[in-house]
């Protein structure tokens, strides 16, 4: 990719206007669920349960129940963003805003901090759209195992209905009424939607007029909205991983792990000057994929 300015007209004048950067919501679903480092390719989540059996009578001496050991694969997906800048092309656009330092040789990029800021938010934003949206073979992201496709996922029919304000509510509560008992009093227990679906949820509390709703218990963190429940052990959470999607689904965030090579590989990239080419190049190297451990424990409202 070229740096494109056939937009904007050569410019003699000394005086440069104000530079304006285009941002957007991050994303980080990471910020919520659990990461294991150290994923090369693919690496199993080791999951043990227990069946226990409690016998009548006092000596019982025959053993009962059993452990039971299994695995699902975690595999990672290698994703690679390069390009370079020709920053040449800027000694006609840009000349009173000191982009380039004097010279020819333009090492030193006064813009690149906001090339950078620019680079680090478009990453962690893909990176959430690829959690939720990857579907390559074996590296399946959370909107499949999150889906009735997944085996053991509870998609109960009333759920499934149109996300709008008038209905929120109801699909939200229909959705915990449906967990499985056994993990209903967890305190990790999360309610996912995208980003507009979290305003209409939000626009549904005021227009109920309930009295426990406060505007200053939405938080916002790198891009994820959320906000409790109300009289619930649950979270609400919008994300940019489901923009576009009218998927709203439950679950425990332990049982859904991401899985890199290197933790900081969801956020570092490489800046640096190519002497060879004369331009400004980026490169960002990094793995992702997801896991489900226990599709029984997630109900979802099934849509798309």
């Amino acid at each position: 990719m070229s740096l494109n300015v056939s937009a904007l007209a050569d410019w003699s004048n000394s005086t440069a206007g104000e530079m304006i950067v285009r941002s957007v919501y991050e994303g980080q679903t990471t910020s919520i669920l659990p990461v294991k480092t150290g994923v090369k390719h693919s690496t199993p989540l080791n999951i043990f349960d227990v069946d226990l059996v409690i016998q009548n009578g006092t000596c019982v001496s025959t053993p009962s129940g059993s452990m039971i050991a299994t695995d699902k694969q975690l595999t990672v997906t290698p994703r690679t963003s390069f390009d370079g800048l020709c920053l040449k092309d800027l000694d006609t656009k840009y000349l009173g805003i000191s982009a380039l330092e004097p010279g020819s040789y333009n090492e030193t990029f006064a813009l690149a901090n906001a090339y950078g800021e620019m680079l680090v938010n478009q990453f962690a934003k893909k990176n959430d759209e690829f959690l939720w949206n990857t579907d390559s073979g074996s590296a399946q992201g959370l909107g499949y195992l999150t889906s009735g496709s997944n085996t053991g996922v509870v998609t109960p029919a009333a759920a499934n209905i149109p996300f709008v304000s008038a209905d929120a509510l109801f699909v939200i509560d229909t959705l915990i009424e449906n967990l499985d008992a056994d993990v209903a009093d967890r305190d990790d227990l999360t309610v996912w939607m995208s980003v507009t679906n979290f305003r209409k949820y939000v626009t549904a509390l005021r227009s109920a007029n309930n009295f426990y709703f406060d505007p200053g218990s939405i938080t916002n963190r790198s891009g994820i909205l959320s906000m409790a429940y109300p009289f619930q052990n649950v979270k609400v959470v919008g994300t940019t991983g489901l923009q576009g999607s009218d998927r709203v689904c439950l679950m425990p965030d332990a049982y859904a792990v991401v899985g890199t090579d290197l933790e900081t590989d969801l956020t570092d990239f490489q800046l640096f000057y190519d002497i060879n080419s004369d331009q400004l190049r980026h490169r960002i190297s990094t793995k992702l994929g997801v896991g489900l451990a226990f599709p029984e424990y997630v109900v979802s409202n099934n849509r798309n």
